[in-house]
């Protein structure tokens, strides 16, 4: 157990950051045990709601309109689900609620969890939770099955009482409770639960063929801790420590990843996989916030040639285009954290996008043609 003593900056982003002598006092809560250890590095608490939406299942089977996603549309975890969800074709089968970036108060008269919030498009601008700063941003799509506030209201309505309120959340209007918040079991739901039956526009796209399953599977198994998870292990490190070995952790993959780029088209393979929707969605925040917030300063991905083509490429895609709204990107960082950035100032950027727009290089080398839309 941490001591309040040995809390580290955790801590703070995750009740909101509120100075207070109340809050210095407050025993710390069951989700900030499970995100520090007594070295001060940062362990993700691990996904709670972990159903299947399946033919095969009486429970969730696939149906049109029976399932919503809630995103926000700068968490790079549910950034992953968005774009399957559009290169899979899905867009008229499952529904979509997209919250505010910036952190609110969830339950003000209760504690200080900051998390979280739904807004519609014609709200007025909202504050960080000191105060500082008036942010709007279009895209807004407010909660229009539940009319919750807040994504932590969905948890209170699934009765989950383990305090972690993430998203993304793929919610079941019948049951009317969660089907899954973990973002690696959704996108292989995504994948292939909903193929038959006329129900997705793009079934032909496997982005987990069987072929391929190991290779997949595998690099995922050191991108997900050193790359997706890596930055936030810099980020929100407690300790010089654990910041020195996430560090090291995350440049020695990136210096893989610009390796096997070098030589293959894809980073499982010769074809578009989720693996690289996965590496993608860390990949394209990592100039405009992680080099500057979470101290990932050792090089940047402009700075790796065959990364930086490699995310033009996927860029590229329509689909994942789509999916990517850098405004929400950059306004949750910088002003959802007060302990990291108490004024809630926003860097003014490196031009990522205009830069992914750019043409690049991968045709030089071979790939399986997939389709990547519903009219190839």
């Amino acid at each position: 157990k941490l001591g309040l003593r040995r809390l580290p900056c955790i801590f703070l982003e995750i009740f909101g950051g509120i100075p207070s002598l109340f809050l210095a006092t407050l025993p710390p809560a069951p989700h900030v045990r499970a995100m520090a250890s007594r070295r001060g590095a940062f362990q993700r608490a691990d996904a709670v709601h972990r159903h299947a939406i399946s033919p095969d299942s009486d429970t969730y089977p696939p149906e049109k309109g029976r399932y919503h996603l809630y995103i926000s549309h700068a968490c790079p975890w549910a950034n992953r689900c968005l774009a399957t969800l559009f290169l899979k074709g899905l867009e008229d089968i499952i529904g979509l609620s997209v919250v505010h970036p910036t952190w609110q108060r969830t339950r003000p008269d209760r504690d200080h969890h900051a998390g979280w919030v739904f807004r519609a498009p014609s709200d007025p601008p909202l504050s960080s939770v000191l105060g500082f700063g008036e942010f709007s941003v279009d895209g807004l799509i407010p909660d229009t099955v539940n009319g919750a506030s807040t994504v932590r209201e969905l948890y209170d309505l699934a009765k989950d009482t383990g305090g972690v309120y993430s998203v993304p959340v793929l919610w079941d209007k019948k049951t009317g409770s969660i089907v899954s918040n973990e973002s690696s079991e959704i996108i292989r739901m995504f994948n292939s639960a909903f193929n038959q039956n006329g129900l997705c526009k793009n079934p032909q796209l496997d982005l987990c063929p069987e072929h391929l399953q190991e290779q997949i599977d595998a690099v995922n198994s050191w991108v997900y801790p050193c790359i997706n998870n890596g930055v936030y292990r810099c980020g929100f490190a407690g300790s010089q420590e654990a910041y020195e070995a996430a560090f090291m952790d995350l440049f020695g993959a990136l210096d893989r990843c610009e390796n096997i780029l070098s030589r293959q088209r894809y980073i499982a393979g010769d074809q578009l996989t989720e693996a690289d929707v996965r590496l993608f969605m860390t990949l394209i925040r990592f100039d405009e916030v992680y080099v500057v917030y979470f101290k990932t300063n050792g090089k940047a991905i402009r700075e790796y040639p065959h990364l930086m083509n490699y995310c033009r490429e996927l860029f590229q895609i329509p689909a994942i285009q789509r999916s990517i709204h850098m405004e929400h990107i950059k306004i949750h960082y910088f002003t959802s954290h007060p302990s990291l950035n108490r004024y809630a100032i926003v860097p003014m950027g490196s031009n990522t996008l205009d830069r992914l727009l750019e043409p690049h290089d991968r045709e030089a080398l071979p790939c399986v043609k997939v389709p990547l839309s519903t009219s190839e």
